[in-house]
């Protein structure tokens, strides 16, 4: 399949190594500038999977991301801040990186080339066509995600995909494409720039325009919030201190007895 790695093509800029600081800083802002119109275009796109997503979760079932490098990373990061942001289980939204966790860290060796180690990864969650698989690669040619995804289409699970290249081997496979054409990199190649970026702003939408379409923000707050620290409790306090227009003390100690935001509202006055 012969298509066009605008990923890899060379940068737009050249001699980096003879730019000042303020040169290389600046250069590198004017491109960021550019990703977040690149995603608006893939709106249309998002709110198709997004929908796809919603319906899957309200009947019972998962999500999971996929992707080797740091695209792995970026999946496994935004499932792990769904829980304590949004109050829910850490089984509910998944992040699977090639090589496994220690790759999370480390790079792990050629662990993106198996076309079969995707699957099994699924298969130890006991995916099922209850849940949704995005794989996530700038490339859009990570063996590792299409593989996964090749099974889950031929499995009857629904699959969407984040990529910066579109007509990519990925971008063909997923039934629910992203494609955000970034362009070339700052430093040619490294994809972990604004092709990162860009994927990271759409993990962002989607996650969490799922977790609202699912009750889990209420007005503009996250009252489902896990109180894992001093920091949110206090921000916990705070939101039932504005809407219910009480004092500071009576909110914490309606929110030590209830222990959420969200149970302390529903049950004032109770």
């Amino acid at each position: 399949m012969s298509f066009t790695k605008i990923t890899e093509q060379a940068s737009n800029y050249n001699h980096l190594e003879k730019m000042n600081l303020s040169e290389l800083l600046s250069n590198i802002n004017k491109e960021d500038k550019t990703v977040p119109n690149a995603v608006e275009k893939a709106i249309p796109q998002i709110e198709q999977l997004v929908s796809q997503i919603v319906e899957k979760l309200r009947n019972g079932g998962r999500l999971f991301y996929m992707g080797a490098g740091t695209s792995g990373r970026l999946g496994v990061v935004d499932a792990s801040e769904c829980p304590p942001t949004f109050g829910v289980s850490y089984d509910l939204v998944i992040g699977l990186i090639a090589g496994g966790d220690p790759a999370i860290r480390k790079a792990v060796e050629f662990a993106e080339d198996s076309t079969e180690q995707g699957w099994k990864d699924l298969e130890a969650h006991k995916i099922s066509e209850k849940d949704v698989v995005i794989g996530i690669a700038a490339s859009g040619t990570t063996p590792y995600v299409i593989g996964a995804l090749e099974k889950c289409n031929a499995s009857n699970i629904i699959t969407g995909c984040i990529t910066c290249n579109e007509g990519s081997p990925l971008d063909k496979t997923a039934q629910y494409p992203i494609v955000v054409t970034v362009g070339p990199e700052f430093v040619t190649g490294s994809s972990r720039m604004k092709a990162g970026t860009a994927q990271k702003l759409v993990l962002n939408m989607i996650s969490t325009s799922t977790m609202i379409q699912l009750g889990k923000v209420k007005g503009n707050k996250m009252v489902d919030m896990q109180l894992s620290n001093n920091k949110l409790v206090d921000r916990g306090t705070r939101m039932i201190m504005d809407e219910l227009k009480i004092e500071r003390t009576l909110a914490a100690e309606l929110l030590e007895k209830y222990g959420s935001v969200r149970n302390a509202i529903d049950n004032y006055g109770a």
